[in-house]
C-alpha cells in the first residue's frame, strides 16, 4: 500500500477534519483533553458524514480570498455604523428595496458564499436564489440606486469569488 492511499484512507476529507478540529478547539478551548478530542473527531466525523452531493470546488487565488475576508470585515463595520445613524435618524431617511443581482459565478460553493457574505453584512440580506442560479434576490434595507447596489455587491464581493472559484 502506497504511502498516499493510506493518507487518503486516513483523511478522506482532509479540510472537513482540519475544519472539524479548528472549530471544536474554537468552542471548547485548549487543552490536552480537548486537542485529543478535536483529532479523534477530525478523524472520525468524516467517514460518518455522507460523500457529497456536489464535487469539491478547485480553489484558487489564496490572496484573493485575504483581500475578500478583509473587504467583508471592513464592509460589516462600515455598515454596522451607516445603519445605527439611519436607525436612529429620522424614519423618512430609509428606503428599502429588493433587488435582482445577475449571477456571473457557477459553482455553487460560490453562489452560497456570495449570498452568506451579503447576509452577514448588515443592511442586506440574500432571500432567494433563481432555479437556474442565474439570479440572487437582495433585500437592502436602505438604497437610493438598486443597480448601484447590484454593482457594489458583484464588484467587491462576486469579482473576488469568481477568481477564488474557478
Amino acid at each position: 500500500m502506497s504511502r498516499s492511499s493510506f493518507a487518503r484512507r486516513l483523511l478522506p476529507a482532509p479540510v472537513t477534519s482540519l475544519a472539524v478540529a479548528a472549530l471544536w478547539l474554537l468552542l471548547n478551548g485548549v487543552s490536552n483533553g480537548q486537542i485529543v478530542l478535536a483529532v479523534l473527531l477530525a478523524l472520525g466525523l468524516p467517514y460518518l458524514l455522507p460523500s457529497p452531493a456536489i464535487a469539491s470546488p478547485r480553489l484558487g487565488a489564496p490572496f484573493t480570498a485575504i483581500r475578500l475576508a478583509l473587504v467583508v470585515l471592513y464592509d460589516i463595520v462600515k455598515a454596522n455604523i451607516e445603519i445605527a445613524l439611519r436607525i436612529l435618524g429620522p424614519e423618512s431617511r430609509i428606503r428599502p428595496t429588493y433587488v435582482w443581482v445577475p449571477l456571473d459565478i457557477a459553482s455553487p460553493q460560490g453562489i452560497s458564499l456570495f449570498a452568506a457574505i451579503i447576509t452577514m453584512t448588515p443592511g442586506t440580506l440574500s432571500c432567494e436564489v433563481s432555479e437556474d442560479r442565474r439570479w440572487l434576490l437582495v433585500h437592502a434595507f436602505h438604497a437610493d440606486d438598486a443597480d448601484a447596489v447590484a454593482t457594489e455587491v458583484k464588484s467587491r464581493y462576486e469579482a473576488p469569488l469568481k477568481e477564488i472559484f474557478r
